[in-house]
């Protein structure tokens, strides 16, 4: 096995699919991608039993179709010392020897036989496809994905909720204490269906569907999906159960609205916070008609501190509390100059939105309350 590629290339494509290759993995030969020629194209595999991807790029073959897997690290480390140079790989199947010729040098190094690299997993015959603008999902898992939980006690939380109707696709993720949906009505699947996307292969489609890509190619069945697009094929395993009712979580009767510029009330937020209690991260935020008050204070280290923002407020005079950090993540997502906060009372959670919606999409930010003692 012979090919000519440029290390540049070759650099990117290996950089791409090392993000689903673990550092620690169960069998040793999950260390490694899995390299195979087919006439004039590269494949390269990375794989971590869960979720598997593989790259394409063209190549000079010259010698005959085959395959061989290489460990993942030392791969990426010499091909970056030789990025900037035409390659050439000499491949000897039969011993697993690796000679990686370069102008003026050459690195000689051992692979590993192929056959025992696990083979790719496929959808079945029943599976169903869709073709969803790259843009769409791109936004879908850009406003859902850091509302996802990192606590595997609850496994369908760790995961971006993909739920298909006929006339918009919504994407949705929560962590129990803050919860995200956005909906897309540009898109419409004339289907009904759902799965649970873990987040690990979620932040790796959002890292690669980018300008160049228009659209994504899916095929699901009841447990997986594999997602094809530009060079790219990601195949994942879904997380198992059942998603909760977003919609029954999100209160519809919210009286009370404040308005107010996002920028101002993020800052305020960040500074008010660094004097809150470590313990509980609390900021109670106090409602007049044309202000917001943040409070926030540390009994264990006698500090405090208020600041005032100014706002548009509607409703009744209101004082609530919510956990800093989680409202520093939902203003720092939130899109748009402006934003709108829903409240009903100081026991029930906050809607945060962005003042003006962009067409054909909707974005509702929850946060869940804290208790405030006076």
């Amino acid at each position: 096995m012979k090919f000519n590629v440029h290390g540049k290339t070759l650099q990117q494509q290996l950089s791409a699919v090392s993000k689903v290759v673990n550092a620690k993995n169960a069998l040793s030969i999950l260390d490694n991608f899995l390299l195979e020629v087919r006439e004039d194209n590269l494949y390269i595999t990375g794989s971590d039993q869960e979720t598997v991807m593989t790259a394409k790029l063209e190549i000079t073959n010259q010698g005959l179709d085959g395959k061989i897997a290489i460990n993942a690290k030392r791969l990426m480390e010499v091909v970056k010392e030789v990025s900037n140079f035409p390659l050439t790989f000499e491949i000897e199947e039969t011993t697993g020897t690796v000679d990686l010729i370069f102008p003026g040098g050459h690195f000689a190094f051992m692979g590993v036989d192929a056959a025992e690299y696990p083979q790719s997993f496929e959808t079945d015959d029943l599976s169903i496809e869709m073709t969803i603008p790259a843009e769409v999902i791109q936004r879908g898992l850009d406003f859902t994905l850091f509302a996802i939980s990192t606590e595997t006690i609850r496994p369908m939380m760790t995961g971006v909720y993909w739920d298909f109707h006929e006339e918009d696709i919504t994407f949705v993720g929560s962590d129990t204490h803050k919860l995200v949906r956005y909906v897309n009505t540009e898109y419409h699947p004339n289907r009904e269906t759902s799965f649970i996307l873990p987040g690990k292969p979620a932040g790796i489609l959002r890292s690669l569907i980018g300008k160049d890509v228009e659209n994504v190619r899916i095929r699901k069945d009841e447990k997986s999906a594999i997602f094809s697009f530009g060079d790219f094929r990601l195949g994942c395993r879904f997380v198992k159960g059942n998603y909760p009712n977003y919609n029954r979580v999100i209160p519809q009767d919210n009286p009370n609205e404040l308005t107010v510029d996002r920028t101002g009330l993020l800052s305020a937020m960040r500074r008010v916070s660094l004097f809150a209690s470590k313990a509980s991260s609390l900021v109670k935020m106090t409602m007049d008609e044309n202000s917001v008050i943040l409070q926030s204070q540390d009994l264990d280290y006698s500090t405090k501190a208020d600041e005032r923002v100014s706002c548009s407020y509607e409703g009744s005079p209101l004082s609530i509390g919510f956990n800093s950090v989680y409202m520093l993540e939902v203003l720092n997502n939130l899109p748009g100059d402006s934003i709108v906060v829903k409240l009903s009372d100081p026991g029930r959670p906050g809607l945060f939105m962005p003042f003006e919606q962009k067409e054909n999409e909707n974005v509702v930010m929850l946060q869940m309350p804290m208790q405030v003692i006076e």
